[in-house]
């Protein structure tokens, strides 16, 4: 799993301190750690900044489905750190500091062969670039999903993260087997050229097989290739007991880890993404990623065979 770490604080309006806790990444981690198929381990693919290299390294070795921790890389930039503050529920800034570069096409060279499924996150937009994604469809062989997330995401002078149009957004979606978007980031995914379905149906004739849009409380939409046998399905499937009040920080990270490493299981689409929507629900009423974990019941895994 490809991603960057980040320490988050998060301001909820009437809240009397805010909260402070590992961000980022470490959302899907915690859904994956404690959902994923037997047989399958977790490969961490992520730097981590000098300032909180040791720490970093501590919180993802804690994960008991971390079975290889050597492509955690130490960076001399200070680690990313991300300030939330909510107005309400479904209303934030965010605000981001610290340099944690991305990975180069010529350093997946190194990463690929290590596994045999790819999920990467872009939690801070530039964890790939375009060179890189399309080394991933031309080399890795396993399933691949990306959450493209703040790839639609600018940072402006002070650090306040900012929408952002991405050139040929659609071709970064050919680079993955499945893409994951916002409804807020689906509606840049056309940029100047229009509805973004229809970018989508493009995507789907390259590698994308699915392309995910989620709608928070209103639950998410599915389109999928059906191949030379027609055109794509489109599902739209509401959230499992109906919405509920919390901190959604981290539900969208969550709802992916946890689609994917259903489809990984082998449950068919509508069953996974019903999952990973209890799942993500059942975040709400946590704030921060160890909160989150600490929520969960995990069993102890079967001795792995796959990495991702």
């Amino acid at each position: 799993m490809l991603g960057t770490l980040v320490r988050d604080t998060i301001h909820h309006s009437g809240a009397p301190a805010p909260v402070r806790a590992w961000g980022g990444i470490a959302y899907a981690l915690a859904a994956l750690d404690a959902v994923l198929p037997p047989g399958w381990t977790l490969v961490p693919v992520v730097k981590v900044g000098g300032d909180q290299y040791d720490e970093g390294v501590a919180y993802l070795n804690s994960f008991s489905r971390v079975g290889d921790s050597s492509l955690v890389r130490r960076v001399p930039e200070a680690n990313n750190r991300v300030e939330l503050v909510y107005s309400n529920p479904s209303d934030r800034t965010e605000t981001l500091t610290g340099g944690v570069p991305g990975w180069s096409a010529a350093e997946l060279g190194e990463v690929l062969p290590a596994l045999d499924a790819l999920y990467v996150n872009f939690i801070a937009g530039w964890e790939l670039d375009l060179g890189g994604a399309r080394r991933v469809r031309k080399e890795f062989s396993g399933p691949t999903y990306a959450d493209l997330h703040s790839l639609f995401m600018g940072v402006d002078a002070g650090g306040r993260r900012c929408p952002h149009p991405v050139d040929d957004a659609e071709h970064w979606a050919r680079c993955f087997d499945t893409v994951q978007m916002n409804r807020d980031e689906f509606a840049l995914f056309a940029g100047d050229a229009g509805e973004p379905w229809a970018a989508a149906l493009w995507a789907l004739a390259g590698r994308a097989g699915t392309i995910i849009v989620t709608h928070g409380a209103n639950g998410v939409e599915l389109m999928t290739s059906t191949g030379a046998s027609g055109p794509p399905a489109r599902h739209r499937l509401p959230v499992p007991d109906g919405p509920a009040p919390g901190d959604p920080t981290g539900c969208g990270d969550i709802w992916g880890a946890t689609y994917f490493a259903q489809r990984l299981g082998g449950h068919d689409l509508v069953v996974a993404a019903t999952n990973a929507s209890r799942m993500a629900r059942s975040k709400l009423g946590t704030s921060g990623a160890e909160s989150f974990r600490a929520s969960l019941r995990i069993g102890e895994p079967s001795p792995p065979s796959h990495t991702m």
